[in-house]
């Protein structure tokens, strides 16, 4: 089991460690804060371990150089951004091409096509659109479902994850109420005037939350990843699409983290049957991008509403979607980078680092487990794997998540914030893997009683 105090003891060692190796970058975090709010270009990197971010001033494959100069080897990939690796090749030719011919100007490029077509025989939708997040596509998805079945509202997933979607960070009290969740920054309006929450894996919920017939789309991650991975339970996406079409109602799926399974995500690893379907992040190796996709009867509705309605300002589009750049490197990414022999190099080693740390677990006898997605594999702080959002927060902790991290970031191993999950890429290494094994056993080894 964990001893307490020797935990409490091996972080503290951990952070003055780190606050030692790190000069540079503490300096360029503290000079920050004079233009920048809370010293980062964004808000949540203070909550890195450590108190304060990494400055990396260069990235290549899998492996990132901070301020001072220490390498290490990068598990988190901009959280599937970079699932592909740090500047691949031929997306890193595409880009700087496109870039002399114009960036952005408000008109299709035959990349735009190309992707599409690709798009089509990944995901199986019949059209697509673009925008610069999946956040965004998100958001136009669920104005194109509402304005075609005339319903308010929608469905998520208790602690799921979707960008900043205002309809989707909402959460359950213990009690069943729908509140916005805790941390959400300036809620638009109370989230039960527009969402229905229900726990994931729960049928009875679906059901009964979709009878009044009201609600416009379903939005779901076909396996939850953002607070953590928790699978479906079997035939439960079976009743998800039963249960949509029994109801009228849209089914979305959002890949944005699943691509992760393989190069049409978790609906064509496993056959899924969605009326729409959103991706982003890993798409352009990097460059920000959002793709939503659509059947052909939703396509043909979403067009004669479109149509119907008068003025440019639809709430859905954006002048920089679908701009040269990013359409060139995307074309790149899905031609040479995110390819069948990607995810045949990647998805052994998210196997073989599940391995190492089950065998970490076992030789300390923490009551932990593992549990892998794809190229995606996580570890949890609890003897089985979650059920459901609700299950997955009440047994986060956070003492041993910091201590976790720092210790391997001491040691030059980067993980996603936040939660104990690993990316594979085509340019991680066995070596690499077994790096984090070593690191992995040594960090249990400090703490176990």
């Amino acid at each position: 089991m964990v001893n307490r105090d020797k935990l409490s003891k091996a972080y503290a060692r951990e952070l003055e460690t780190f606050r030692r190796i790190h000069p540079t970058s503490i300096k360029r975090f503290e000079a920050a804060k004079d233009c920048l709010l809370q010293g980062v270009p964004l808000n949540w990197m203070v909550r890195y371990a450590g108190g304060i971010p990494l400055s990396i001033d260069d990235a290549k494959g899998v492996h990132l150089r901070d301020a001072d100069g220490i390498d290490y080897i990068d598990f988190c990939l901009g959280d599937t951004g970079s699932m592909v690796g740090h500047g691949p090749e031929a997306a890193a030719k595409a880009i700087a091409e496109a870039a002399y011919k114009g960036t952005s100007h408000m008109c299709p490029t035959e990349d735009a096509t190309w992707n599409a077509r690709e798009l089509q025989r990944r995901f199986g939708m019949k059209y697509w659109q673009y925008s610069t997040s999946a956040t965004d596509a998100n958001r136009f998805a669920i104005r194109l479902a509402r304005q075609i079945t005339k319903r308010p509202k929608v469905v998520v997933f208790n602690w799921c994850y979707h960008g900043t979607v205002d309809e989707t960070i909402a959460t359950l009290t213990p009690e069943g109420k729908i509140i916005s969740r805790v941390g959400n920054i300036g809620p638009q309006i109370d989230p039960s005037y527009t969402t229905k929450v229900i726990e994931w894996n729960d049928v009875e919920a679906l059901e009964n939350a979709l009878k009044d017939e009201d609600v416009a789309v379903v939005m779901a991650e076909p396996v939850m990843t953002n607070i953590g991975i928790v699978h479906p339970a079997p035939g439960y996406h079976d009743k998800l699409r039963e249960l949509t079409r029994k109801y009228g109602t849209y089914l979305l799926i959002d890949e944005t983290h699943t691509i992760c399974c393989g190069i049409g995500g978790y609906t064509r690893e496993y056959n899924l049957d969605p009326d729409i379907v959103v991706c982003g992040k890993t798409l352009a190796s990097g460059i920000p991008v959002g793709v939503y996709g659509f059947t052909e009867e939703f396509g043909n509705k979403a067009e004669a509403e479109l149509v119907a309605l008068y003025g440019l300002v639809k709430g859905i589009g954006g002048t920089l979607a679908a701009n040269a750049i990013t359409m060139a490197a995307m074309h790149a990414t899905l031609e040479h980078v995110l390819t069948e022999d990607f995810y045949k190099h990647a998805i052994p080693l998210a196997e073989r680092f599940n391995a190492g740390v089950e065998a970490g677990i076992k030789e300390f006898n923490f009551p932990w487990s593992t549990t892998q997605l794809g190229t995606r594999t996580e570890y949890w702080f609890l003897p089985e794997i979650a059920k459901d959002g609700t299950d997955a927060v009440n047994h986060r902790d956070f003492e041993l998540d910091w201590y976790m991290h720092l210790y391997a970031l001491n040691r030059g191993i980067f993980m996603t914030p936040f939660h104990n999950m690993a990316v594979m890429s085509s340019a991680t290494t066995e070596a690499d893997v077994d790096k984090h094994t070593e690191v992995f056993r040594e960090a249990c080894a400090e703490i176990a009683d």
